[in-house]
């Protein structure tokens, strides 16, 4: 996997650039917004991590230029700016998800799998067992019989699939489905698995998802 990180802080970078090393990542650095903007041009990257305050220009105006460029991109914004109107401002601006600094690896390590299970949703097929996933159109095909999720649906379905035969935590579903500071009843995830059960009865999937009592739910063949 290679990444690109727009980031003006030296200790940062090296201890960045040190441990995505150690998970096998290829890290490209720059720092500032122009020298990012311009490798970002002549290189192709799975995920770009951005500084909200570099130097030269402000990051949400570079994030803005890549996300013209590419749609599929990934893109995590680092910021010192914790405020819910500077993460609202992010993401409205394209960003993909937005982390607060200091922050523990581990965190952004795992911000940064979800991303890269999102783009592989986004541009193939996915196959299990009986069915064929499309995300791009939120529909399954099981024995020549389709349905088509709704937007909500899709969410939900596809964090399941992502760790298929394992147990999902309801807390991860809620994070991933929703978003981050997402505030929902605990109920409104019941009702969505509901749905998506019935998704899959009407189409003859053996797939089902069982509930974990206390814990999650686990998406697996009958």
């Amino acid at each position: 996997m290679k990444l690109l990180l727009i980031e003006d802080d030296d200790l940062l970078c090296q201890s960045l650039a040190f441990q995505f090393q150690k998970e096998n990542m290829e890290c490209c650095i720059r720092k500032n917004g122009l020298s990012g903007y311009q490798a970002f041009c002549e290189n192709t990257f799975d995920l770009i991590i951005i500084d909200r305050m570099l130097p030269d220009i402000d990051g949400i105006e570079i994030l803005k230029k890549i996300k013209k460029e590419s749609i599929n991109t990934p893109v995590i914004l680092l910021t010192a700016l914790g405020s819910l109107t500077d993460r609202v401002s992010g993401l409205d601006s394209g960003a993909d998800d937005y982390i607060t600094k200091p922050f523990e690896f581990n965190e952004l390590m795992a911000r940064i799998r979800v991303q890269i299970r999102h783009t592989r949703f986004s541009t193939i097929k996915y196959d299990y067992e009986d069915i064929i996933y499309q995300p791009s159109s939120h529909t399954i095909l099981c024995h020549d019989q389709t349905v088509q999720l709704s937007k909500r649906e899709a969410n939900v379905f596809e964090v399941l699939l992502s760790d298929a035969g394992n147990t999902v935590i309801r807390e991860q579903i809620i994070r991933q489905a929703w978003g981050e500071d997402a505030m929902i009843e605990d109920g409104n995830l019941d009702n969505y698995i509901y749905f998506l059960r019935k998704r899959l009865k009407a189409i003859g999937s053996a797939l089902i998802i069982k509930t974990i009592h206390g814990v999650g739910y686990k998406l697996c063949r009958n």
